[in-house]
């Protein structure tokens, strides 16, 4: 009697503790002030990385939205082609994706998008990927 019980909690314990990926909670914090953000993941701090959000002349949307749509190798059609690698989409032709252009990192430079380094990018991109795009959000706050 006894193994079964202890059978039992052990299967009891392994499904609760074991929450399947799509459940999954990704949070992006982008602070405009200190350009940097923040990636948790069910609630847990995964990852603090700097960015570059718009510069001076440009907006960089503030709210919260669930990503919309996924771009690996993302072009854009309004600025000259310019590459956005690992784009993010979360509000029209908004996207976090990664840039070249790192020594800006941590400062103003962009169009209007959060820009992270190609690696971090990559990783955040992989991630919202993992989860899916409706438990992907982006938050943006002055």
């Amino acid at each position: 009697m006894r193994r079964v019980i202890m059978a039992a909690l052990a299967v009891l314990s392994v499904s609760f503790f074991s929450a399947p990926a799509s459940a999954a909670n990704l949070v992006a914090q982008i602070s405009l002030s200190q350009q940097q953000m923040t990636v948790s993941e069910n609630g847990i701090v995964r990852y603090r990385w700097k960015v570059s959000t718009a510069r001076k002349g440009y907006v960089t949307p503030q709210g919260s939205w669930s990503a919309k749509w996924l771009s690996r190798d993302h072009r854009s059609r309004k600025y000259d082609n310019a590459p956005m690698p690992y784009a993010v989409f979360f509000n029209g032709g908004y996207a976090v994706h990664a840039t070249f252009d790192l020594k800006r990192l941590g400062r103003p430079a962009s169009h209007g998008c959060v820009r992270l380094h190609p690696e971090n990018a990559a990783e955040f991109f992989s991630m919202a990927q993992g989860v899916g795009l409706k438990n992907t959000r982006i938050v943006i706050t002055r």
